[in-house]
C-alpha cells in the first residue's frame, strides 16, 4: 500500500530529541522550544511565535486573542477544515462563508466585500493544499474596513504570494506573514511536522502576550494559580520542538522535494482526460502540500468511487474537505441552513488527493499514476 503521507525525518531530528531527553527538559520549557518559536516566526516574517499543542488550538487562541464576541462576524471560506469555523463559534461569534475559487480551491476573494457588514471583525483566510489565497485584495479590504486578518497557513509552510510593497512595486511575501494573527499546524502530514503541534504568529506585542496567556490556562504572572478567566492547556513540548528545529534547518530542501513531487505527478497525469490538476497562479508560489485531483463528471466517477478503486490497487487517498455549509453540526446550531456554494459542493464531491508525503519515491509516483490511468481508462471504456 502506498500511503497518502509518510514523513521524512532524515536531518537532526534524532540528535536533537536525544539532547532534549538527556537535558531533562521534556515539557513546556527548554532551548528547543524557544528556538523553534523564534526560528519559525523569523522565517515567516513575524516578530513573535507562540507554540501550541495543535493547529486547532492555534486557531482557537487567535480567535480569543482578538476578543471575538457574540454578535461579531468573521468571513471565512466554506471549503476548509472544521477547526476554522470551530474557533469562531467557540467565541460566540458567527462565521460568514464565501465559496471556493474553482482553480486554486482557496477562498474566492471576489466575494469578500459583499459579505462585509458593520458586525464584521475579521477575515479568516485559509491557504488550501499548499496554494496561497490571493492576498493583495484581502489586505486592501482589511485596511479599508479596519478588519483583522486571521491567516491559517497550516497547509502552506513556505508558500509565497506576490503583493504590493511599500515602494509601490511588487514583492514576494511568505504565507504566515500576512495575518494580524497567523496560525500553523505541525501535524504528522505537514511540511514541517512535530507529530502534533501548532503555532500562533504575530508582530503585535500585546496580541503575542495575550496569545501566550491563553495558551497556558490564563495563569497570572504575579500569582500563578489565581484565575480571572478560563482558557485551555494548549502547551507545546521541548521534545516536539526539537523535531521542528531540525526541519526548519532544511526547509528549502523539503520544499524542493515537494515541488519535484508536483512536477513528477503533473508530467505523468497531464495527458489524461477527465481530471483537473493543481494550478499555480502567477502571483503564487505554491508548495503543493497535497497533490489534489478533481474528476470531471464526464468520467462517470465521483471521488468516493475513484478512491475505492485506487485503494484496491494499493493506493491510499484522502477526500477533499466538505464545506462548512454542508456540516450537520452547524445546521443543528441553525448556521448556514439553506446556503449553497456550488464550487465547494462540486469539488467536495469530485476531489481527492494522492499520496504526497515527503518519503514517497519516484517508483511509487509511477505506480500511483499507473493506477490513476488504469481506473480512468476502465471507466472511459465502459462509457464508450
Amino acid at each position: 500500500m502506498i500511503h497518502v503521507n509518510e514523513p521524512l525525518l532524515d536531518g537532526n531530528e534524532q540528535t536533537y530529541v536525544a539532547e532534549a531527553i538527556s537535558s531533562g527538559w521534556i515539557s513546556h520549557a527548554g532551548k528547543f522550544l524557544k528556538r523553534f518559536e523564534q526560528d519559525w516566526a523569523a522565517y515567516c516574517g513575524q516578530q513573535h511565535g507562540i507554540a501550541v499543542s495543535n493547529g486547532t488550538a492555534a486557531l482557537q487562541v487567535a480567535a480569543r486573542a482578538l476578543n471575538l464576541q457574540q454578535g461579531d462576524e468573521v468571513i471565512m471560506p466554506t471549503f476548509t477544515i472544521i477547526s476554522c469555523a470551530l474557533a469562531i463559534v467557540e467565541c460566540g461569534a458567527t462565521p460568514v462563508l464565501v465559496d471556493a475559487d474553482p482553480h486554486t480551491w482557496c477562498m474566492d476573494v471576489s466575494q469578500l466585500e459583499a459579505k462585509i457588514t458593520l458586525r464584521t471583525k475579521a477575515i479568516m483566510v485559509v491557504h488550501i493544499y499548499g496554494h496561497p489565497v490571493e492576498m493583495q485584495p484581502v489586505l486592501e479590504l482589511a485596511k479599508k474596513y479596519q478588519l483583522a486578518i486571521i491567516e491559517d497557513a497550516a497547509e502552506a509552510h513556505g508558500a509565497q504570494c506576490l503583493v504590493n510593497d511599500a515602494s509601490g512595486g511588487k514583492a514576494w511575501q511568505r504565507c504566515g506573514s500576512f495575518g494580524t494573527l497567523s496560525t500553523f499546524s505541525f501535524y504528522a502530514n505537514k511540511i514541517v511536522t512535530t507529530g502534533e503541534g501548532g503555532m500562533v504568529l504575530t508582530s503585535d506585542d500585546a496580541l503575542a502576550a495575550r496569545s501566550r496567556e491563553l495558551a497556558n490556562m490564563c495563569f497570572q504572572s504575579e500569582r500563578r494559580f489565581y484565575h480571572t478567566e478560563l482558557s485551555g492547556n494548549f502547551r507545546f513540548t521541548n521534545l516536539q520542538a526539537a523535531l521542528g528545529v531540525a526541519q526548519i534547518e532544511r526547509i528549502e530542501t523539503i520544499l524542493q522535494r515537494k515541488r519535484w513531487l508536483s512536477k513528477a505527478y503533473t508530467q505523468r497525469l497531464a495527458r489524461l482526460k477527465g481530471i483537473q490538476l493543481p494550478v499555480e497562479k502567477p502571483w503564487a508560489r505554491s508548495v503543493f502540500w497535497m497533490y489534489g485531483l478533481v474528476l470531471d463528471e464526464s468520467t462517470g466517477l465521483d471521488a468516493a468511487t475513484f478512491a475505492k478503486e485506487l485503494y484496491a490497487l494499493g493506493i491510499e487517498t484522502r477526500p477533499f474537505f466538505l464545506g462548512m455549509h454542508e456540516q450537520p453540526v452547524f445546521h443543528q446550531r441553525s448556521l448556514f441552513v439553506g446556503e449553497h456554494y456550488p464550487v465547494a459542493e462540486r469539488i467536495a464531491k469530485q476531489g481527492l488527493y494522492l499520496p504526497s508525503g515527503l518519503a514517497i519515491t519516484a517508483m511509487q509516483v509511477e505506480a500511483v499514476c499507473a493506477a490513476v490511468s488504469q481506473v480512468l481508462v476502465k471507466h472511459a471504456e465502459v462509457a464508450a
